[in-house]
């Protein structure tokens, strides 16, 4: 097993939330990236689940993912100055952006590798990629 990364964190962009309004938010590097939460913890939270949907879309589409930029350079950009700005940071787990092929030894009854193997051959795929399509579909 490998050595796992630190986590990657994203700065957002928090709108104030009121006893009537949700906190939103926004990830500034990668567009059309929000989220939002009734409490400041739970948009945190949500934040971050959203970074990951983001980060698999743009990958399963073949797109570029934008590393996290320093929060200076992006409190400095005239679109993001002013006092009603809360800034904090999402963090994700570095795996989401490694397409590195890993080899893993599971366990499975035989009835059930059997009944793997014979999907996995009606839908035209190895074993392996069987097992990845449906992990990326659920």
């Amino acid at each position: 097993m490998t050595r796992r990364e630190e986590k990657m964190h994203y700065p957002i962009v928090i709108e104030r939330g009121s006893d009537t309004e949700a906190y939103g938010v926004i990830v500034p590097d990668l567009p059309g990236c929000f989220s939002a939460g009734d409490a400041f913890e739970e948009a945190v939270s949500n934040a971050a689940e959203a970074i990951a949907l983001w980060v698999e879309d743009a990958i399963d589409q073949g797109k570029e993912v934008p590393r996290p930029s320093s929060l200076d350079a992006l409190r400095a950009r005239p679109d993001w100055a002013g006092p009603e700005w809360i800034w904090g940071f999402a963090s994700v787990d570095p795996a989401l952006f490694d397409d590195t092929t890993e080899r893993v030894n599971i366990t499975l009854p035989r009835r059930i590798l059997a009944r793997l193997d014979s999907r996995a051959k009606d839908a035209g795929e190895t074993r392996s990629g069987f097992i990845a399509k449906m992990a990326l579909s659920a």
